[in-house]
C-alpha cells in the first residue's frame, strides 16, 4: 500500500469537439454503463471537500494508530484534501469492484471459518487468492478513464487503486457506495463488505451521488470477532494489533503477545468480515482474476512450508502476497505451524511440523530464525 507522492492531473486522449458540452449527469450515466461492462459493480461521485474528515485522521494518526506505517503520518492532511494531492481535482468517481471468486458456494463464510478451526490449513485473506487487485482495478479505470475522454475530449485525471494517500471508504461512503462498518471498511446492503475500491480524480464537474444511510445498529460482531482486539471500538480501528498490518505491512518481528491470536492466518485477517451479517449478501465476481490459486485457497501450511523461493516467486507471480517479500511470507508460515504445533489436532502431525521447521533452521535468516525457534519453544 504504498503511498505515491504529489500527482498531477494528466490528459486523457479523445475527441475534443464534444468536449465540457455533454450533460454532466447524462455522462455520469454513460460512465455507470461503461464500468458495468469493465466488471465494476457500482459508481458514484463525491466532491471533493472532505474537511470533516480530518479531526478523525489527525486523531487516528496521534494515537499512533497507524504503526509502522510511516508514509500515513508522511501525508497527513493530504489524504483528506484532493484538491492538494491531485491540482485541478473538481470531482471524484469513485468505483467498486466485487471480489469473491466465481465458485464461491452459498455457504462460503461458514466454510472459511470452519477452516479457521482447522490448525494445519494455511489461511490466506480471500482477497489475495487471485491476481493483485492493485493491477486489476488500475488497468480497468484507466480504461474507463480512456472511454471517458474519447466522450468528452481529453480531461485531466489520475486513476488509484489504494496506491496514494486517498480516504478510499470517506470517498466510498460519500459517493453512495455504502456506509462504513464499525470495522471501518465500506457495508453495501447488497455486497457486503466483500469489495475493492477505486477512484478517478478529474477535473470534469460531475453531480455528487446521494450518499445511503447507515444499518450497523446496535450489532457489535466484527468487534467481538476480532482475534487482537484491533477494533478498539467502533469505526476505530488500532492497526499495531491487526492480523492484517502484522501479516503484511509489519516488517519486523511479530510481537509475541499476537503470535497466538494469529493461528493458521499466513496473508491477512477476514474474521471481522466473515461475521458480518451483511456479507450474506456478498456477491461473486465475474472475472476470472479473483479465481484462487493452487495452494492459495485450500493449502496446508506444511505444504506451505515445502516450497523454495522459487516456487514461491513462480505461485505468487502477479499476486499481492509478493509485495511481502519471501522472509516475512515464512515469518508468517513459521508462526502459524508454531500454534498449529501446540495444537496438535486431528490432520496435525506435531513430529511433521517440528522436523520441518528444524530442516529449515540451518538456512533461514535472522527473522525467520527467531519465529521458528518460538514455534519449536514449548
Amino acid at each position: 500500500m504504498q503511498a505515491r507522492e504529489e500527482q498531477t492531473l494528466t490528459a486523457g486522449t479523445g475527441s475534443a469537439t464534444q468536449g465540457r458540452r455533454a450533460d454532466p449527469a447524462a455522462l455520469l450515466e454513460q460512465v455507470r454503463v461503461w464500468a458495468r461492462a469493465l466488471g465494476f459493480s457500482q459508481i458514484g461521485v463525491a466532491g471533493i471537500d472532505l474537511t470533516s474528515a480530518e479531526p478523525g485522521l489527525l486523531a487516528w494518526l496521534e494515537a499512533g494508530f497507524h504503526g509502522g506505517m510511516a508514509y500515513m503520518a508522511r501525508h497527513g492532511l493530504k489524504r483528506a484534501r484532493p484538491g492538494e494531492l491531485v491540482p485541478g481535482t473538481l470531482s471524484v468517481i469513485s468505483a467498486r469492484m466485487d471480489y469473491l471468486p466465481r465458485d464461491a458456494p452459498p455457504d462460503w463464510a461458514l466454510r472459511e471459518r470452519t477452516r479457521l478451526g482447522e490448525p494445519g490449513q494455511a489461511v490466506v485473506s480471500v482477497y489475495a487468492r487471485g491476481r493483485d487487485y492493485h493491477k486489476v482495478l488500475r488497468q480497468r479505470l484507466q480504461t474507463l478513464a480512456d472511454r471517458i475522454a474519447a466522450q468528452v475530449g481529453p480531461f485531466g485525471h489520475r486513476v488509484f487503486t489504494d496506491s496514494a494517500p486517498v480516504l478510499e471508504v470517506e470517498l466510498a461512503t460519500r459517493s453512495g457506495l455504502g456506509w462504513r462498518g464499525k470495522h471501518t471498511l465500506a457495508l453495501e446492503r447488497s455486497a457486503g463488505s466483500m469489495f475493492f475500491l477505486g477512484e478517478i480524480y478529474t477535473d470534469l464537474p460531475l453531480p455528487p451521488s446521494a450518499p445511503v444511510s447507515a444499518h450497523c445498529g446496535t450489532c457489535s460482531a466484527c468487534i467481538d470477532a476480532c482475534p487482537t482486539g484491533a477494533i478498539v471500538g467502533p469505526y476505530r480501528l488500532d492497526a499495531r494489533r491487526c492480523i492484517s498490518y502484522l501479516t503484511i505491512e509489519h516488517e519486523g518481528a511479530i510481537p509475541l503477545e499476537w503470535r497466538a491470536a494469529i493461528g493458521n492466518r499466513v496473508y491477512g485477517c477476514d474474521d471481522c468480515q466473515l461475521v458480518c451479517p451483511w456479507n450474506r449478501y456478498a456477491q461473486r465476481s465475474p472475472l476470472p482474476d479473483f479465481d484462487a490459486r493452487a495452494g492459495l485457497g485450500a493449502g496446508t501450511l506444511l505444504e506451505l512450508w515445502a516450497w523454495d523461493e522459487a516456487q514461491w516467486l513462480r505461485r505468487t507471480e502477479g499476486s499481492a502476497i509478493r509485495r511481502i517479500g519471501w522472509a516475512r511470507w515464512q515469518r508468517n508460515l513459521a508462526v502459524a505451524l508454531g500454534n498449529a504445533r501446540r495444537a496438535a489436532g486431528p490432520g496435525t502431525s506435531r513430529v511433521e511440523i517440528e522436523d520441518a521447521l528444524r530442516r529449515a533452521r540451518p538456512t533461514a535468516g535472522d527473522l525467520v530464525r527467531e519465529h521458528i525457534d518460538w514455534a519449536l519453544g514449548a
